[in-house]
């Protein structure tokens, strides 16, 4: 595995992520949430793809993909292990989503690439890294209640925010992924926020990975 030369296109990727407000669609008609998992040991990359409309929120579309894991698990290059089953989850939807938020980095990411921003560049759609925890970057303390909010600062730029989404639950690390801004990222995620820590998105897309109950009530009734 030649690290020096990821890092390379780490660097090379990170220059061409957009980080103002570029969508196709607004409000987005369709919003999608994307999470990845692995399986077998490592061995099998699982990624679940959903699409929700919006503004219900409603679940209208999942798929799941694995395949083969590519790469071994190497600190600060995530997204080279996990775009691969995200793209074939991708690949599989009937209606791809204007707005897609990713469970991982964006550009809070110490070369700016996170696994939202690799994907949103090669899928080229609006995309929010939405993550449960910190990689880079300092923060003021947040308050207790629902809805603090700090930015989230790496060498005097702003990589993102970190908001508490849910009273008693440690607090979400939001990022641009691709052509989308600091401030619109942290709108969408509040305006997806339904009571959960997660926004719907990404509590979806983890709850389809995992069979979570919400998902097999969901099929129980379509």
């Amino acid at each position: 595995m030649d690290i020096a030369a990821l890092r390379q296109e780490q660097l090379t990727r990170a220059k061409e992520v957009r980080t103002d407000d570029d969508f196709d669609v607004l409000p987005p008609r369709y919003i999608g949430g994307a999470d990845v998992g692995f399986e077998q040991g490592g061995e099998v990359t699982r990624a679940a793809m959903i699409v929700l409309e919006y503004p219900s929120l409603k679940l209208v579309e999942h798929r799941v993909a694995r395949i083969a894991t590519t790469m071994p698990y190497i600190p600060g290059f995530l997204s080279f292990r996990e775009y691969p089953a995200l793209l074939a989850a991708w690949q599989q939807l009937e209606q791809q989503p204007d707005l897609l938020f990713v469970d991982g980095q964006g550009i809070a990411h110490p070369r700016r690439l996170g696994v939202a921003s690799h994907f949103g560049l090669l899928v080229d759609v609006p995309t929010i890294g939405v993550a449960k925890r910190r990689l880079c970057g300092k923060f003021e303390p947040l308050d207790e209640e629902p809805g603090a909010k700090q930015p989230l600062l790496d060498k005097g730029e702003q990589i993102g925010w970190v908001l508490r989404s849910k009273r008693r639950c440690n607090p979400l690390f939001i990022s641009p992924g691709h052509r989308v801004s600091n401030d619109t990222a942290l709108t969408w995620v509040e305006t997806c926020l339904k009571g959960y820590r997660l926004p719907e998105p990404t509590r979806w897309a983890d709850a389809v990975a995992s069979q979570r109950t919400a998902f097999i009530r969901w099929q129980e009734q379509v």
